[in-house]
């Protein structure tokens, strides 16, 4: 009998690495500028600035509120397609969420924010929103083991996660200088295969045990699209949040709004033909129709043109349907990777396809269309990458998709292999998929059958 008692294991865990974060946070965080009272002050005299309006929080702010709600609301009720697996899929999202982006603070700040004078990391609202997009990542990996893990082993996912994230992302944005504001290579594609490379190392082939638990009633699938419409709403936000101002953050916005909608009516298409009698597939709306929004996350700061946008999403909402219908049950029954959300599907190839749909429109940029001061803007041309020329640009954006691949399959494996120590509380092959294996459930519930039964409170 596997004992799935966390009593001492997860209270030990975060009251740890919260005090942890405290000590870490003491010793290397700071207020940026543009957050500290005195040097905001100095700021405004130095570059005679007149108005606190011109704070970068004003400007950032809104992004970030929508980033935040997708990452704790959006993902978090995605996961609650679940008939038995609420609790864990929306309240693990927010605790893995909380922890991951303390962490993500430290480890992006180590890399791009250090004053090397000071030893201190400055933080401000750009920070906060780079910070939800590492534990972005995380959350997608979770994905793949929804209902198969238990918290502690969350937390050590998320450790490790964000970790080769923040070394995934320095090797990409700044040693091979691509541009991938939207997270196709450095969120996605990397978030994706590492959850799948975990679940690959910790396949269960005793999981049907489990089947009558691994889906979805109506009441499930309705709290589900309230996610996937939290993500489609805000997701022109998730890829435009740090793009530069003007012209890029603007276009960004609505090549990804132009490309979600397109990717919506392919998704509906394709779902409605796979059925005989036309019937939609629940699975197919949650998920695909937010494809086009993962694919445009590189290239939608570019000049891919609006009909360029809606033919990636309108080829994305195909591919990722497809990977529902065909995809995910090749690879559970002949690889071995039991994706319990289709992180596949969504996130994984998607981002792919997005990294190498970025190097493409990079390569093909001419002065023609951007003006050379529109290349230098759009590309960051500038200092020791003065001389790079698009086609140059282009190479090294396909090359941070490998990186992104590489990243996630050798930690995934690696972090597998600490996961499969019997000292984590996860549940039996019998027993996954189930709340009331780490959760008090309370009050009405619903079984199997999706008609409603009471039970007494334990208090």
């Amino acid at each position: 009998m596997i004992n799935t008692n966390i009593r001492i294991s997860l209270p030990a865990v975060c009251f740890v690495w919260q005090i942890a974060m405290i000590v870490l946070f003491g010793v290397f965080i700071r207020y940026d500028a543009e957050s500290d009272i005195r040097l905001w002050l100095q700021l405004k005299h130095t570059n005679n600035i007149t108005s606190d309006i011109e704070n970068d929080f004003y400007f950032r702010y809104p992004s970030f509120q929508d980033v935040h709600v997708m990452i704790f609301v959006g993902f978090g009720f995605l996961m609650t397609f679940l008939k038995r697996y609420s609790f864990g899929g929306v309240g693990f999202n927010f605790l893995i969420g909380a922890f991951g982006l303390q962490w993500a603070l430290l480890m992006q700040g180590w890399f791009h924010a250090l004053d090397p004078t000071t030893g201190k990391i400055s933080i401000g609202v750009e920070g906060l929103i780079n910070a939800d997009f590492c534990v972005a990542a995380s959350l997608i990996a979770y994905g793949a083991l929804l209902g198969k893990v238990s918290p502690v082993q969350l937390m050590v996912v998320t450790l490790f996660g964000v970790t080769l994230f923040a070394v995934e992302e320095y090797i990409i944005l700044n040693l091979l200088h691509c541009r991938d504001a939207g997270g196709s290579m450095v969120i996605h594609c990397f978030g994706g295969y590492y959850g799948l490379t975990i679940s690959w190392i910790l396949y269960r082939p005793k999981l049907h045990q489990s089947k009558r638990l691994n889906g979805s009633v109506y009441h499930s699938d309705v709290f589900a699209m309230i996610g996937t419409l939290f993500l489609w709403m805000f997701w022109p936000s998730f890829n435009s949040a740090i793009t530069d101002h003007g012209s890029g953050q603007h276009r960004t916005a609505i090549n990804t709004y132009i490309a979600l909608a397109s990717s919506v009516l392919t998704t509906v298409a394709i779902s409605s033909a796979s059925e005989k009698r036309g019937k939609l597939d629940m699975v197919h709306i949650q998920n695909a129709t937010l494809a086009g929004g993962v694919a445009m996350g590189t290239a939608a700061e570019f000049m891919i043109t609006p009909y360029g946008a809606l033919i990636v999403g309108f080829c994305t909402g195909i591919i990722s349907t497809f990977g529902y219908l065909f995809v995910s049950p090749f690879m559970e029954k002949y690889l071995k990777i039991q994706d319990t959300c289709g992180v596949h599907n969504l996130h994984a190839l998607p981002g792919m396809l997005g990294g190498f749909i970025g190097a493409i429109v990079a390569a093909a940029a001419t002065e023609e269309v951007y003006s050379r001061e529109g290349l230098i803007e759009t590309f960051d041309f500038e200092g020791e990458f003065a001389d790079r020329t698009v086609g140059t640009q282009g190479g090294f954006q396909a090359a941070g998709v490998c990186v992104a691949i590489a990243f996630a399959v050798v930690g995934g494996a690696v972090v597998g292999l600490i996961l499969r120590l019997p000292i984590w509380g996860d549940p039996a092959d019998d027993n996954c998929f189930d709340d009331e294996v780490y959760w008090e459930v309370r009050g009405a519930f619903l079984p199997l059958d999706g008609g409603l039964q009471f039970f007494k409170s334990k208090d």
